[in-house]
């Protein structure tokens, strides 16, 4: 049954009106924009979005860009898939992320190409194997939040994804001390209903391009076709997919409503925290697509925010 389906029985069933609610806004509103460029200068940027239309964004005067690291949006290469955070109705465009990708698995195996390192990668059930180069620049950095890169421990990183080949130059975390086999508990559940709980948001590039949209841990086994659901370190109740789930970011004091449309139970194997602004809660309680991360005020290459998440 189909997401979409399942969010119009439970509608139904619950009395819920089939549009979402929107979080109220008292600041200015982020547009996600993505596609792939097809022309752009220092002033300009043409993009074919997933749709097949073409839009036509101003680039702002202190706008930046990302492709591997900082690079001024003109120098973006024609071809690249790029995600950009637009403001004034989604005009104007003031942070642009070429080829951005990001690996988040099971180490399976590492190798060495030259100078440089190769990983195996288990994401999941649900994303398969892939394969991510760790270029000899990156080395050092990436080893520093990522101590062991041995076969049974997390990997998390932002990079590149150009031509079928994935290259790491950021730790989008630091790595948990254990194994992935080896989540710690989540404590005791205590008296009373939690509305809101908090936590650390991420986000993957395993949604599809211009997709809004969540991975939830917690999801009941037999709902997701995922054995490798319902694990996390944090006290999240279990939902479904389709589920409408409330998500806020309380470093932006932003907030959406979004659904729940893929399963997210390699996230649940992170106990981390965001420390983007202050420190968060231990557990990655939600993971975004890239189009939601932006909107609600997320860095990609930061990789999180602090966040709260509740039903919708």
């Amino acid at each position: 049954m189909g997401v979409e389906r399942r969010h119009a029985l439970a509608s139904a069933a619950l009395g819920r009106s089939l549009v979402p609610p929107q979080a109220d806004q008292e600041i200015p509103v982020l547009t996600a924009v993505t596609g792939e460029i097809l022309d752009i200068s220092p002033h300009l940027v043409v993009i074919e979005n997933p749709e097949g239309a073409r839009e036509r964004l101003v680039i702002a005067p202190w706008a930046t860009a990302w492709r591997g690291g900082t690079v001024a949006p003109a120098d973006l290469p024609v071809g690249s898939r790029v995600v950009i955070r637009a403001r004034q109705s989604g005009r104007v465009a003031d942070r642009l992320w070429g080829d951005v990708t990001r690996v988040t698995g099971v180490i399976v195996s590492v190798g060495k190409a030259g100078r440089d390192r190769t990983i195996e990668l288990d994401c999941g059930p649900h994303r398969g194997k892939r394969e991510v180069v760790i270029p000899y620049g990156a080395s050092g950095r990436i080893a520093v939040r990522h101590p062991q890169l041995e076969p049974g421990y997390l990997f998390d990183a932002i990079g590149t994804r150009v031509e079928g080949v994935t290259v790491a130059y950021l730790p989008a975390t630091s790595q948990p001390p254990y194994r992935a086999t080896a989540v710690p508990a989540p404590p005791p559940a205590y008296s009373g209903v939690q509305s809101k709980i908090s936590g650390a948001a991420a986000w993957s590039d395993a949604f599809d391009e211009g997709e809004a949209g969540a991975a939830y841990p917690m999801l009941e086994r037999a709902d997701s076709a995922c054995d490798d659901a319902g694990v996390s370190c944090t006290g999240l109740p279990f939902l479904s997919l389709g589920s409408m789930l409330y998500v806020g970011n309380v470093c932006e004091s932003r907030a959406a409503v979004l659904p729940i449309v893929a399963c997210g139970c390699v996230a649940g194997r992170f106990c981390d925290r965001c420390v983007e602004c202050g420190t968060s809660p231990r557990g990655r309680i939600v993971e975004l697509s890239p189009v939601s991360f932006v909107e609600l005020g997320g860095d990609l290459t930061n990789g999180c925010f602090n966040a709260r998440v509740g039903l919708g």
